[in-house]
């Protein structure tokens, strides 16, 4: 009797590619009867640094405001990491929290406490870690952000420069795969705001966390994205998607075009 022939050797698997680690679908965010944006959807590729950018009013900080959890959306889903924000329980919120971290524009640093104290707060709450490992923890952050030294140094004595970075510390504290910014160059001179934003660069390639950055810094988008989208308040939605040098150059849409060059006559559309 002929023995049976053996089946085929499976084929190798395809290449990984690189998948979305934020996915935003069909999001409608109002405030009571009013809306703000209408049916936003795109993706944020793991391991990118994307930013959301347009002009004054046109819904960058309530867009981020919903990708933290902060706003429930009127309509649309808005998935993190695999979550869906806009379905998970309490219980899965609290985890989902644990994954990403948030630089508000202020910094948000507690003022009667010292950097390294401000730093060690989510550890202490999402962690069960002994206080001296949490100490040293919240060292090795401030280390990362070239804040050695600074650990027992209170906000409103170091420069906003270095508030931002400490600010960048406390986000980066749980070791998140996500970063939030919101506005990460306002305040900032020149310097220390191109400072920060290689810091960002420097982050994003040692640790591989996905930057989302709302700014409307022309200097720093051309720095640091390697993909954005652009709101327009006057359309209540995304107009444009690509990389800021490219729509600069290439855009058929007058308001993108206007906002990348600075063109004043158009790029007011979009204020308020």
């Amino acid at each position: 009797m002929p023995s049976e022939t053996p089946p085929p050797p499976e084929a190798p698997a395809p290449p990984a590619t690189v998948d979305a680690i934020v996915r935003v679908r069909g999001l409608r965010a109002a405030y009571g009867d009013v809306t703000i944006l209408e049916d936003v959807s795109f993706d944020v590729k793991r391991g990118e640094v994307f930013v959301i950018l347009g002009g004054s009013g046109c819904g960058k900080s309530t867009l981020l405001k919903h990708l933290i959890g902060l706003i429930e959306p009127a309509a649309g889903t808005i998935e993190l990491d695999g979550t869906d924000l806009t379905a998970s329980t309490p219980a899965e919120r609290r985890e989902l929290l644990r994954r990403f971290g948030v630089l508000f524009q202020s910094g948000a640093l507690f003022s009667g406490m010292t950097l390294e104290q401000n730093v060690a707060l989510p550890l202490q709450e999402f962690t069960p870690l002994p206080r001296e490992a949490i100490s040293r923890l919240a060292q090795l952050k401030l280390s990362l952000v070239d804040l050695d030294g600074y650990e027992a140094y209170r906000p409103d004595e170091i420069s906003g420069g270095m508030q931002k970075r400490a600010g960048v510390a406390r986000a980066l504290a749980l070791d998140p795969p996500i970063v939030f910014f919101d506005e990460p160059s306002a305040g900032l001179d020149p310097i220390s705001a191109a400072e920060l934003d290689q810091l960002i660069l420097d982050l994003r390639d040692s640790l591989g966390t996905t930057m989302v950055i709302v700014t409307h810094e022309l200097a720093s988008i051309y720095a640091v994205a390697d993909r954005c989208i652009v709101l327009d308040k006057a359309r209540q939605t995304i107009v444009a998607e690509g990389h800021p040098a490219t729509l600069r150059d290439e855009s058929d849409d007058p308001y993108v075009r206007s906002f990348f060059n600075r063109e004043p006559a158009l790029a007011g559309r979009g204020g308020r």
